[in-house]
């Protein structure tokens, strides 16, 4: 079985986010990237599954431009056999990502494609079932385990009531959450080894499909400061400020 991974390009969340004097954008000079978090415990998770034996290869793709080389090799770093890069440059809203992994999953005819439940950056929660839906896939998202039986899937997702398990016919589209796993550290063999590795680099144009944005960022903010708290000497004080300066009673 063959798995499909897709991988984003994020700030590194250990990173304060800087937003642009001009409040267009968040600021991205000089500043450390990384492999989204939720997208790197999906890349473990395909690694542990051909380690089982379940998968027999793994793939990663990531669409940007050639900065995004740097998480593919990352993630052939952590096991994965090849990598596919889908040249973009400028941003992409979700339903274009999903359109152009509906074309890489029809290329590559995976048993499982695994995602991030969402990205630290936009956090849209939204291409995993988009894809899902354009490529008629059974889908399971925030995963927190995920068996494989043959043909079946089960996975277990954390809900807000607690936990729900699904079967899934494959091929289906699973989205990861934190608890899935915890991913490895690459190793500097590994890191040596991935860079023979191979890195397909295709065009959208090449698969078909317009990448003409339909979202557009009007203004970015910084959150609002908060004011320094203060102590209380009673509770009737308490009550009282709670009542006549927040307002909330």
């Amino acid at each position: 079985m063959k798995v499909l991974v897709a991988v984003k390009r994020v700030i590194d969340y250990n990173v304060r986010v800087r937003v642009k004097s001009d409040n267009t954008d968040v600021d991205l000079a000089n500043t450390k990237m990384a492999i989204n978090p939720f997208c790197e415990i999906a890349v473990e998770e395909a690694v542990r599954l051909k380690e089982k034996g379940v998968a027999t290869e793994v793939v990663v793709v990531s669409i940007g431009d050639k900065a995004c080389q740097e998480q593919l090799r990352t993630s052939l770093a952590l096991g994965a056999d090849r990598a596919i890069q889908v040249e973009v440059n400028g941003a992409m809203d979700p339903l274009s990502i999903a359109k152009l992994l509906n074309k890489v999953v029809e290329k590559e005819q995976p048993g499982l494609i695994l995602l991030g439940k969402q990205a630290i950056d936009s956090d849209n929660n939204q291409t995993g079932q988009m894809l899902a839906a354009l490529a008629g896939l059974p889908q399971a998202t925030f995963a927190s385990e995920v068996v494989i039986d043959g043909d079946k899937a089960t996975v277990t997702r954390e809900i807000d009531g607690g936990l729900q398990t699904l079967e899934l016919s494959l091929p289906a589209v699973v989205t990861t959450d934190l608890r899935l796993n915890e991913p490895r550290y690459a190793s500097l063999p590994n890191i040596m080894k991935a860079k023979r590795k191979p890195l397909e680099v295709i065009s959208a144009e090449d698969l078909g499909v317009s990448v003409t944005a339909k979202l557009k960022t009007l203004r970015v903010d910084n959150p609002p400061s908060r004011s320094a708290g203060i102590k209380v000497d009673s509770v009737e004080q308490l009550i009282d400020k709670l009542k006549n300066e927040a307002k909330v009673l």
